[in-house]
């Protein structure tokens, strides 16, 4: 038997392929499933089933397309939802054979009311691992305010005490050598503060995991719900594509991955209204680009931010990358449900510059001439745009908070007329601030290199003394 985690760390998602005897499953698959198709392929197996532990909001499955091309099984566990293609809806405790191996749906409502966990038993019929969704990370538990967004009677605080009754009564009874894979780790908007470590034994969490600790209903949903702040808009968007259905990854590949000239590129801009993404390096990004154009690097979190700034996934993009990198864009955007892209523009940034059409650029300074400044004027305005979690935990004295997740928000603390100077943690996110304020008629703001961690390092700085955060959301 095989069991492979594929771990995808932009979107902080773990898929899983499981094979016995010739027979494959794949668990929360990527929307681009042709990795999968091809492990099976290589390994003479014929994928049998794609099991999906909830109707995830952070991305788009891929369950519909590796269905479509491989004649597998789309397997949920219980629920009423009526779905745009055929799935079997598993009842509690039914079990599935994959080869010699088998599979067994745990229905564990609480981060949404569909949540399952597959426990599988090898082919010695001995429980081995459990696939536990968003149900239990490591080191934490599924958020459980998004499914509000999609069933309008429930709350926070029921979906809370449903995952409290899953954790005690279907996960916690079940033997502690089981290694537990859950779907994200560290950087996943679906919990609070998950660990890095992307699998465990089920004994550990039980003694590490303060959401498996020994506590009452009430208090375990009050633990799970402090901290908790709005999901990005584009979850309850890639809910309903995750229900509902979607164009394939070919055809959104087919559409998007177009090369346009730098002539083509502006009449389609123009004619369109589309929104120009730039998904170079923000140090690259900021000595030139096209004007209007916004910054949101490839090599960053990209999915999730795009997610978090562009607030409707139908939203037409023109795609400006790396020259080589623009299919790779294409697709990632296609994660979390963006399959708009209408083309890229053809040799990148220079093609734009050598055809001699205008460009705009974002001045940046490092953490030692921001310190000159401020020590000429004390007063002098900066904005840090990390997450409030962050801030709190530790900051220059007498710096702004204008958190990037909350951007709409943030602008309001600006004046147009003054000049800051915009940091984050280390150069990432400031720079997709400063572009989108700057795409907006904001043509004062100074971007530091380097950020947080450069302003810390260069000892120049009155920093708050530090605090553990609670929670990183």
């Amino acid at each position: 038997m095989k069991i492979e985690q594929i771990y995808t760390g932009c979107l902080a998602q773990g898929a899983y392929y499981i094979e016995s005897d010739g027979e494959a499953a794949v668990i929360d698959p990527l929307r681009e499933v042709q990795p999968y198709i091809e492990k099976a392929e290589r390994r003479n197996a014929k994928i049998k089933y794609v099991f999906e532990t909830h109707f995830h909001a952070d991305f788009v499955s891929g369950h519909k397309d590796l269905a479509a091309k491989t004649g597998a099984k789309i397997v949920y566990g219980p629920t009423p939802m009526k779905m745009g293609f055929e799935a079997i809806i598993a009842e509690d405790n039914q079990e599935f054979q994959i080869g010699k191996a088998k599979i067994k749906v745990i229905h564990t409502p609480g981060h949404t009311m569909e949540s399952s966990c597959y426990l599988l038993f090898n082919e010695e019929g001995k429980p081995e691992a459990i696939f536990t969704g968003d149900t239990l990370f490591i080191g934490d538990v599924g958020r459980p305010d998004l499914a509000q967004k999609v069933v309008e009677d429930l709350t926070q605080e029921k979906l809370a005490g449903h995952l409290y009754e899953s954790l005690r009564n279907k996960i916690m009874p079940l033997p502690d050598d089981l290694i537990v894979y859950p779907a994200h780790g560290a950087g996943s908007a679906c919990g609070k503060n998950m660990s890095k470590e992307t699998s465990d034994t089920l004994g550990n969490q039980k003694k590490t995991n303060y959401a498996l600790q020994e506590m009452t209903k009430e208090e375990f949903i009050k633990e799970v719900i402090t901290g908790l702040t709005p999901p990005p808009a584009y979850f309850p968007q890639n809910v309903m594509l995750n229900i509902q259905g979607y164009d394939s990854i070919d055809e959104v590949l087919e559409r998007g991955v177009k090369p346009l000239s730098p002539e083509e590129f502006e009449t389609v801009a123009n004619e369109t209204g589309a929104l120009i993404l730039d998904t170079r390096a923000p140090q690259v990004f900021n000595k030139g680009f096209i004007p209007n154009s916004i910054n949101i690097g490839i090599d960053g979190s990209f999915a999730v931010w795009v997610g978090a700034m562009i607030p409707d996934v139908k939203q037409e993009i023109l795609v400006v990358a790396e020259e080589g990198r623009e299919e790779e864009v294409i697709t990632r955007l296609a994660r979390v449900g963006y399959d708009y892209s209408l083309g890229y523009l053809n040799g990148g940034f220079a093609s734009w510059k050598k055809s001699g059409k205008e460009i705009d650029s974002i001045t940046s300074i490092s953490a030692a001439e921001l310190a000159k400044i401020q020590e000429a004027d004390p007063n002098v305005p900066i904005l840090d745009v990390r997450k409030n979690s962050e801030f709190l935990s530790e900051h220059i004295k007498g710096a702004e908070n204008t958190p990037l997740d909350y951007i709409n928000e943030s602008m309001l603390k600006v004046d147009k007329n003054k000049t800051y100077y915009v940091h984050c943690a280390g150069g990432y996110r400031s720079m997709v601030f400063n572009s989108i304020l700057r795409a907006r008629g904001y043509d004062n703001l100074i971007d530091v290199d380097g950020g947080f961690k450069a302003i810390k390092e260069s000892g120049k700085f009155e920093v708050s003394d530090y605090v553990c955060p609670t929670t990183l959301l």
